[in-house]
């Protein structure tokens, strides 16, 4: 188990680090969101279907969803990675490139920066992969 520990500090400040970046698009979008549709949007229940029609705002929910479609495979990943140790490096390098990826991507978005920014999102998943060669080495 020692093996595991020597890349704890690491895979916990990754972790930290990824929630900040979750909270960040969940405030990212709402703070857009609201600017157009007002506080009282904000802080009231959102029956019907109004959504906010400012490309930015709009930019920021996709950015946020896009987000969350690979972040239960990263938080697996690196349990996986904590748990059984990295001893070949892959993994946290393959974790740190996801993470700085992923906050590239915001701004990229965000300007609506089309090719830049897929070629982005792929190093993150690149990221992805790196960490499961690191679980599997």
């Amino acid at each position: 188990m020692e093996l595991a520990s020597a890349n704890a500090s690491h895979v916990v400040v990754l972790l930290c680090l990824s929630v900040a970046l979750l909270l960040f698009h969940i405030l990212l979008q709402g703070m857009l969101a609201t600017r157009e549709l007002g506080s009282e949007w904000n802080a009231g229940p959102r029956d019907g279907d109004r959504q906010p029609t400012n490309a930015r705002a709009g930019r920021a929910a996709r950015a946020s969803k896009n987000f969350q479609e690979t972040y239960p495979a990263f938080i697996g990943l690196l349990l996986g990675l904590a748990f059984m140790g990295d001893t070949s490096g892959f993994g946290i390098v393959g974790s740190w490139l996801w993470l700085v990826a992923r906050i590239v991507y915001i701004p990229l978005y965000l300007a609506g920066i089309a090719y830049i920014r897929s070629l982005v999102w792929v190093l993150s998943v690149l990221g992805l992969v790196l960490m499961m060669i690191g679980l599997l080495l």
